[in-house]
Formats: C-alpha cells, structure tokens, sequence
C-alpha cells in the first residue's frame, strides 16, 4: 500500500511550502491539488516524479467526487492531509456578490470538511490532518467579515474534530497563521500601500505547522506576534479589538 500526502491550494505560497517540506519526508506520492495546472506542473518538475498535479476546483462537487474514485481506486495510506485551499477578499460584507459568499463558504468551510470525510477511511494510526485556519479566527473583523467567519469555523471544526478522531490515532491540527507574505494579500488598496504588521514567509509558517502536527497539538499558531495578538484578544472585550482593527484600516476603505 502507498503512502501518500493530500495538499490542497498547493499552487499557491503556504500549499508550495508545504509540497516542498513533505517532499522530504518518507513518502510514495504527494497529491497536489490546485487550480493552477501550469503551477502544479512546475511544482513537479521541481520536486520529482512522485508528485501527482491534480487540477480540481474544490468548490464544485463533481471535483470532489474525482478525488474520491481516485482513492477508491488506488487504495492508498494517507498520512497527510493538508487542507489549505482558501479564498479572502476585504470589502463591506454588503458589498460581496451572491457567487463570492458561496465560493468562499464553500472553499474554505464545505470542502476542507467534506475532503476530510473522504479521506479518514484511508488514514491509519498515526496518520495527522492539517487545516489551515488563520488568526482572523481569533476574533470578529469586520471588512474581512466573511473569512474571518469561515476561518472560526475551521478552527472550531478542527479542534472538536482532533479529540473525536483521537480513538483512531489521527491528529488534527488548526494552523492560524497571522499575515502571511503571497499572493493573496492584496500588496496595494485605493492606490495606498498596505502595511502588514508580523508578516512572516510561507516556509516559516510550514515547518511550525508540520512541528506541532507531530507533536499532537490540535493549534499551530506561528510568530510571537501572532501569540501576543492571540493572548490580547482573550483578555480584551472583542469590541475594543474590533475598534483597533478598523482605525488600523480604514484608511485603506
């Protein structure tokens, strides 16, 4: 039986980093999921022959479905799962399309949960679930409203997911990064450059995320930034945070 990672949103900064730190470990295969076909190519170019591109859209459920004949099919040992896809966009939640709120409930809430769901009867002892959330999960931010939202229920959902598949000796871990330096952060807004306080490199998050998975931590939180703002927003009402957060942007609305 082969062994083998899962990594969604592996065409993007934190889902490379995460194909390029598992490629050093003892594995047969590593899935990569993505959209980006040509990205997906160059990772395997990169990264050698047991990389398998799998180009899906995670957000429609005959994609989901593929993956699961593909695993009916073959059979394999999971020992990784790294559920990264993700979607964001800062704007008045008022202002987000119809299609923008189902895309990202869907991508960042249906499909970590469903995929998950199709892989656990392929994951053994031993074998760690990776999902990754986000700092914003810390606490309501308004103008990133509705990925902050989704990035709560991952944590959530990852948290209260580790302890039921304990029995199974199956790790789940919620990674909350802070800012994090890719291509989804939009570098510039209405003309003013944006200021990311505590913004790290995607290979930092990564080896921290990867660490405490083997550990048994069911939270990766990276950067003593993002350890500080997680400890001011468990002391402090989340209305004051709130009011820090929007004199911290609204210049940039």
């Amino acid at each position: 039986m082969k062994k083998i990672a899962v990594i969604t949103g592996a065409s993007g900064g934190i889902g490379q980093s995460f194909v390029r730190e598992l490629a050093r470990e003892t594995l047969d295969e590593i899935w990569v999921i993505g959209r980006g076909e040509d990205r997906l190519l160059a990772l395997k170019r990169e990264c050698g022959e047991r990389i398998i591109p799998i180009c899906s859209d995670l957000t429609k459920d005959a994609d989901l479905g593929s993956i699961s004949d593909l695993l009916k099919e073959q059979r394999p040992s999971i020992l990784w799962l790294i559920n990264n896809a993700g979607i964001a966009k800062m704007a008045r939640s008022t202002e987000l399309t119809a299609a923008e709120i189902r895309q990202t409930i869907d991508l960042n809430c249906k499909a970590p949960a469903e995929l998950i769901n199709i892989c656990v009867p392929y994951m053994e002892k031993g074998a760690r679930i990776l999902n990754v959330s986000s700092a914003a999960s810390f606490q309501p931010v308004p103008y990133l409203n509705l990925y902050a939202a989704t990035k709560a229920f991952e944590r959530s959902y990852s948290r209260a997911l580790n302890l039921e598949l304990r029995s199974c000796g199956i790790t789940v871990t919620a990674v909350c990064p802070g800012w994090v330096d890719t291509a989804m952060l939009s570098k510039e807004i209405g003309g003013k450059r944006v200021r990311f306080p505590g913004m790290v490199v995607p290979k930092k998050v990564v080896k921290k995320a990867l660490r405490d998975a083997k550990k048994g931590r069911d939270m990766s939180v990276c950067s003593f930034y993002v350890k500080c703002q997680q400890l001011f927003v468990k002391l402090m009402p989340q209305k004051l945070t709130m009011r820090i957060w929007l004199h911290g942007v609204r210049k940039y609305l």
